[in-house]
């Protein structure tokens, strides 16, 4: 490093650089040099049993942290903000670090420290980076949630021609469990598919985070990253992504896009820049087929809480209601198959069979959910092996995994006539060598640590060199305890101890009050003072340095030995990677088919019928979170029946539109419809007595009311814009559920809004539908609207109370009781009866004066524009086509190409 131009950190730029200023400690310069290799990351700077952060990093962190912070030395003449963490407690604050979204560089000493001073006094201890800790990239089981997948997400745009709709490519990885795949969509898809995934972290080019249409949506999300340009340089993708897995081309991946294989890429290559050189153990990249899942836009993943409620927990959502797996990764791929249900009906059936398997075979689901209990996270153990990152209960976990995973294929083995899924599972079980697990028994001892630094965990009798190193550090132990009695004997001190650190090694230790008297004749003769404390003072004998050196030496041997046979399992642990990995998806698979199963024999769900038509039967359909809840008060749940198949004679669903008063079960029947087609092809049974759903393609909610003041939307301009989503993008297989369209505006408004809605929602969507109401006058449209059938929840009127009965039935409500819901709720008695006073009033004008809708000609009858943009001028047009230009992503050729196009268009438009 050039002394004489120092690096300057941020805030000290405007110190004086004058020759009377001192140079920086050449610790400080170290640490200057590796932070500024690493600027946009907290750097963790490891100085004995602590990490410490200085300058800025400090400030930020104690902030953060709420750790104090205080100073270490100067530099460039001014104080040096310090704090720091032990090292046994950094997974705990680094926790807290990344849910606050900061990035942390985990720089380590790479040699002890006695060596260091062997090349000189002042000789700086080596150290580096050895890892950078982001929202993303995260293995340790103290920083993720187990029941989670944490996802590392790249996004890659393709570039458009004038007027062309851009592609993305989506690639996500889970480095703790290898799970890597690819996907493509167009603009309108990329919500829902980030919703649908939930991403610890997104990295995307910075044309992309910077491009004016789409910013304001990244930098809304948490945890975005922009990257430079070479990471998403499609040029290179092919080769970077084939090296990483050590071939030569990626034709074995199948047919990628360019597109495909930019965003993988860019996934692959943030991960080996955060990992520096560590690899963890990915599958091959597997491509999503578009259509192959059914499609859920993130408003309706919020308003169904299928993963967590709107408040955010988990706990009320659908996610926690059915889920009653005995392992994390089984739970994670019950939140993966909830989350992206198939649409396939031969690939739902063969879930439905797995599960109709254990159903039927009691004992089956007995054995397969007790083996479960003993089985370990294989997938997460495995990747911190593989990187350098895991620990001796690591080791074990894969020993006990196997031995789960042997045991599990023999007793599916004894079975007959197994469902294909639980037989390739069985198979996959079978596949890592039960002599890794052996081998792993032999070596473990019993009782492990968490960290393989602190030895002892490998077992007395495996290696004979190790159990002749301890035999001589243990009997040092004991010399150790005597020389500890003999001097609180000579002192006459009996709360003297002798310690031990990294720092100073072996120490006499005293309280404060008796210092003095170790400093002083005759103890002094003895007593070497080494440290002073606020509470204690430490001192060192030559006897005790010698006897320090001996058993330095005897417990470096046993520990070096340890730390030797670590590695050589790891290593076999390592060759067997691809087989471990899919004895551990194996694994998750036999938890979701067996949780399933008893969720529905405990429940009483039932198999449904999936097929490529357009029915969808419920016989006694259930809402399977608000069943839960009232069965758990001891209370009933109404079932209720839903048909929204074809009529006869017509080619396309029915659409429900329902009414009822407030508090009836409305919007519950509206949801639980939704999330039994979700159930049914997620490879779940259902809550009700039967179930027949044409596989559904795409599903939309709009339930509910809340605004989005930080984008700038009223309540009403939200409700407006998930409406408008719905009525561009349904078709005929989707399947739509509509809450109180038009509720958010003047009342004639709303129901001219919702009357076009429901008309749009027959004639051009053409899809399954559940339509909510209070605007009793639509019933009307049903004399109209062959395929729209009304229906209404029961209540009764009981001495001017009214009773819900929560049974929906064919017809339409006459009124919607709302005053006597607010009587429910508790408002004045004063305000209820000016309300009825006020609501007689409006019913005796209304029947004075009826609204007649009869003339009112039908949606298909309007005119209606031959696109959306009819009416725009020439010159609206070419400035709406240079608008989608990215220039910074554009080459030489591309732009001019643009640039023809857009001449051409101008000659076209005049």
């Amino acid at each position: 490093m050039d002394a004489a131009r120092p690096i300057v950190p941020s805030g000290f730029e405007s110190a004086s650089l004058g020759d009377a200023t001192p140079r920086a400690t050449p610790v400080m310069e170290q640490y200057i040099e590796i932070k500024a290799a690493n600027p946009d990351c907290l750097l963790f700077y490891r100085m004995g049993d602590f990490y410490e952060l200085f300058f800025e990093d400090a400030e930020v962190a104690a902030r953060a942290l709420g750790i104090v912070l205080t100073k270490r030395g100067k530099h460039l003449g001014r104080d040096i903000p310090m704090c720091g963490v032990p090292v046994h407690r950094a997974d705990e604050y680094l926790n807290r670090l990344i849910a606050l979204g900061h990035r942390v560089a985990v720089c380590e000493q790479l040699e002890d420290p006695a060596e260091a001073k062997k090349r000189g006094g002042k000789s700086v201890v080596r150290r580096d980076v050895i890892r950078v800790v982001t929202p993303g990239t995260l293995t340790e089981d103290t920083l993720l949630d187990a029941k989670r997948n944490n996802y590392l997400l790249a996004i890659a745009r393709a570039r458009t021609s004038v007027g062309e709709e851009s592609r993305f490519a989506l690639a996500w990885i889970d480095i703790s469990t290898g799970e890597f795949r690819i996907a493509e969509c167009d603009r309108s898809g990329l919500g829902a598919e980030i919703a649908r995934l939930e991403p610890g972290e997104i990295v995307v080019s910075d044309a992309l985070y910077s491009d004016s249409a789409l910013a304001p949506y990244l930098r809304s999300l948490p945890a975005v990253t922009p990257l430079p340009r070479d990471v998403f340089d499609g040029a290179t993708a092919e080769r970077r992504l084939a090296a990483y897995f050590g071939l030569a081309t990626t034709e074995s991946f199948g047919a990628l896009s360019r597109l495909e294989l930019t965003a993988a890429a860019a996934c692959i290559s943030y991960i080996e820049r955060t990992q520096l050189g560590g690899r963890p153990p990915l599958s091959p990249p597997l491509r999503e087929a578009p259509g192959a899942t059914l499609a859920i836009d993130q408003a309706t993943r919020s308003n169904l809480e299928l993963v967590r409620t709107l408040a955010g927990e988990r706990r009320g959502s659908l996610l926690a209601a059915i889920d009653r797996t005995v392992t994390g990764a089984g739970s994670r791929l019950l939140a993966q198959r909830l989350a992206a249900p198939l649409t396939d009906p031969a690939a739902i059936g063969a879930r439905h069979d797995a599960v109709e398997f254990l159903v039927t075979d009691m004992a089956a689901r007995a054995e397969v959910c007790e083996r479960l209990k003993a089985a370990p996270d294989l997938a997460r153990a495995l990747a911190r092996l593989v990187v350098a990152r895991g620990g001796p209960r690591d080791l074990a976990a894969i020993r006990d995994g196997i031995t789960a995973a042997a045991e599990l294929a023999a007793g599916l083995e004894r079975r007959s006539e197994l469902a294909a899924e639980l037989a390739q599972a069985a198979q996959a079980l079978r596949r890592p060598d039960p002599a890794l697990a052996r081998e792993l028994d032999a070596a473990l001892a019993d009782e492990l640590p968490h960290l393989k630094r602190d030895g002892g965990f490998v077992r007395a009798g495996y290696s004979a060199a190790l159990d002749e190193a301890r035999a001589l550090r243990d009997e040092s132990r004991r010399v150790i305890a005597a020389l500890q009695a003999r001097y609180a004997d000579l002192t006459s001190m009996r709360a003297l101890k002798i310690r031990h650190n990294n720092v100073l090694g072996y120490f006499v230790e005293v309280a404060a009050q008796h210092g003095e008297k170790m400093m002083a004749a005759p103890l002094n003769a003895t007593f070497i003072h080494r440290q002073t404390l606020a509470g204690q003072v430490r001192f060192t004998t030559t006897e005790l340095g010698e006897l320090e050196a001996k058993i330095a030496s005897a417990a470096d041997r046993a520990l070096g030995i340890e730390l030797e046979t670590f590695e050589r399992l790891a290593a076999a642990v390592t060759a067997a990677a691809s087989r471990i990995k899919e004895a551990a998806e194996a694994l998750a698979v036999l938890d979701v088919a067996g949780a399933l199963a008893q969720l529905a024999v405990v429940r009483h769900y039932v198999r449904p019928q999936i097929d490529a038509s357009l029915d969808f039967v419920i016989e006694g359909g259930r809402h399977p979170v608000v069943e839960q809840a009232l069965t758990g008060d001891g209370g009933p749940f109404i079932a209720n029946d839903c048909d929204l198949s074809p009529p006869a004679s017509a080619d396309n669903g029915r659409i429900y539109l329902v009414t009822g008063p407030n508090m009836a079960g409305k919007s519950t029947y509206l949801r639980q419809n939704a999330l039994i087609a979700i159930l049914a092809q997620m490879g779940s049974f259902v809550p009700a007595r039967r179930a027949k759903i044409g596989a559904v393609d795409r599903l939309f909610s709009r339930v509910g009311a809340a605004d989005d003041i930080a984008r700038g939307r009223s309540t009403f301009m939200v409700e407006m814009v998930e409406t408008a989503a719905i009525l561009n993008q349904a078709g005929k297989r989707s399947l739509v559920i509509l809450d109180e369209i038009g509720r958010g505006t003047a009342t004639f408004d709303g129901l001219s809004i919702a009357w076009a809605t429901i008309e749009h929602l027959h004639e051009t969507n053409r899809c399954r539908a559940l339509f909510a109401t209070h605007f009793h006058e639509l019933t009307a449209l049903a004399a109209k609207l062959p395929r729209l059938f009304n229906a209404t929840v029961r209540v009764k009127e009981w001495q001017g109370d009214v009773v819900f009965l929560h049974e929906v039935v064919p017809g339409a409500a006459d009124r919607s009781y709302g005053i006597q819901v607010a009587k429910l709720a508790g408002l004045p008695p004063a305000v209820i009866e000016r309300a009825k006073l006020v609501l007689a009033k409006l019913e005796a004008e209304d029947r004075a004066s009826p609204r007649d809708f009869d003339e009112l000609p039908l949606f298909a009858a309007t005119p209606r524009p031959t696109s959306p943009r009819a009416g725009a001028t020439a010159a609206d047009s070419i400035i709406s086509a240079l608008a989608a230009l990215n220039p910074d992503e554009m080459s030489p050729r591309e732009a001019l190409e643009a640039l023809y196009a857009l001449k051409l268009k101008a000659a076209e438009d005049r």
